[in-house]
């Protein structure tokens, strides 16, 4: 990453990068985990950047947070205990919290510091989700905390960073963690996890990998994909279970919104839904073609 005058510089392939004319730099700093940015420009408002990579933005954040929650959490009947991995602008808690039934959520983000620094930057992002009493919120190694506790949970939603060489989260998309998920899971329990660009020129980077080494832990997973202006290109989220994941139509999914969200939606109804499912083909090929298996001793990296 770079900040040359008041332009933000991102690599988005080794040979292509974009360029973001920048208001103002709120805040820069390393944490000792990750470096950090928090930008702000006429066209996305506040960004969080991690390591040189877009995290969300103000203008668009609302996208992402709403496609990787709410169709995990209709799937399931009644999601009452929901872990979060990462997430530490708070959008994803703030979309799992907006879901009446929900009575607990364990958050893990294991930089304390990106999120005390999305607590104060980007209010519009976590709309004060961490002060609800529902939420514990720990700063540790959420490998670890899953291989401790003995708690089980209805939806587990992975808002992790990209698993990059040497980035904090690779070890959270391999075969090991997902066993790990899915023994914490309850009976019919859903996981669902960020998964990448997915691209015409980027799905192969991990996104087809994931969906690939979610089929080899879970019986049933379901592939999505979403464009996120401010990620350059579509993003893939996969949705897994043991138990098989209802396919819910565009009329069911508006009766269940208002039924079981209490906030208005500006992204996710019953046509995105279907839109987020029906992938195009070279998805769909590339799914198929897959025969990449994400392990701790082999594991896959997002160039």
């Amino acid at each position: 990453m770079d900040i040359s005058g008041k332009w933000f510089l991102e690599t988005v392939f080794p040979d292509l990068a974009v360029m973001l004319k920048v208001r103002q730099v709120l805040y820069s700093g390393d944490t000792g985990f990750q470096k950090v940015e928090v930008l702000d420009s006429d066209v996305f408002g506040r960004s969080l950047v991690l390591d040189g990579k877009t995290q969300s933005t103000e203008r668009d954040e609302h996208i992402y947070h709403e496609a990787l929650v709410h169709p995990a959490m209709l799937m399931h009947p009644n999601p009452r205990r929901v872990f979060i991995g990462g997430g530490g602008e708070g959008g994803t808690l703030r979309e799992a919290l907006a879901h009446r039934s929900v009575e607990r959520v364990v958050m893990i983000d294991l930089d304390r510091t990106v999120v005390d620094i999305c607590r104060q930057y980007l209010p519009r992002h976590h709309n004060g989700s961490f002060d609800d009493p529902r939420l514990e919120l720990l700063h540790q190694d959420a490998r670890q905390y899953l291989s401790d506790t003995s708690e089980q949970f209805d939806v587990m939603i992975m808002d992790l960073v990209d698993p990059l060489e040497g980035g904090t989260a690779y070890s959270l998309y391999t075969e090991e963690y997902y066993n790990l998920v899915k023994a914490r899971l309850n009976p019919g329990g859903i996981m669902v996890t960020q998964s990448g660009p997915a691209g015409l020129l980027s799905h192969q980077e991990c996104f087809t990998t994931i969906a690939n080494t979610l089929g080899r832990v879970f019986s049933d997973v379901v592939p999505t994909q979403v464009h996120v202006p401010a990620f350059q290109t579509l993003w893939g989220i996969n949705i897994a279970s043991d138990s098989a994941l209802p396919i819910l139509g565009a009329g069911q999914v508006d009766k269940l919104i208002p039924q079981r969200i209490n906030k208005h939606l500006r992204f996710y109804d019953g046509e995105t839904h279907l839109s987020m499912t029906y992938l195009p083909r070279f998805l769909r090929e590339g799914i198929s073609n897959e025969t990449r298996i994400n392990t701790d001793a082999n594991p896959v990296f997002m160039v």
